[in-house]
């Protein structure tokens, strides 16, 4: 495990999770954790779509290390690509431990693309 800073950006979503999000020895569900980052990514997908968009895909998604209720979660989301209608983002996610020792890690990485959705539900094209 090795101690890392923060990107320079701001994070896309910051969340604590809560007891409610882990299982009974306080290992937060990786469920969840795939839920925030699909919310980070929608985030930066819908800015950059200026408009509603979908989950079409999960390239990637891995777990480096476990998160515990009560971390700090920093979820940092940035384009990788746009197409016609869609747009992939990438997830990077940190956790601040919750400990008292200000330890920071990277506890997952994923990958995933959102179709522009227009107002009739169909795939759009994303603007310029």
């Amino acid at each position: 495990m090795m101690t890392v800073a923060l990107p320079e950006e701001a994070p896309t979503l910051r969340v604590v999770p809560l007891p409610a999000d882990a299982n009974m020895y306080g290992d937060v569900f990786g469920g969840w954790i795939m839920s925030q980052a699909d919310i980070a990514g929608a985030i930066a997908a819908s800015r950059r779509a200026r408009g509603r968009v979908a989950t079409v895909a999960v390239t990637s998604f891995v777990f480096h290390e476990p998160v515990f209720v009560g971390d700090l979660l920093s979820f940092y989301a940035r384009l990788q690509r746009v197409g016609r209608t869609s747009v992939t983002v990438d997830i990077a996610v940190y956790a601040e431990r919750a400990n008292g020792t200000g330890e920071l890690i990277k506890v997952t990485e994923a990958t995933l693309v959102y179709v522009h959705i227009g107002p009739d539900r169909r795939p759009q094209p994303v603007p310029e």
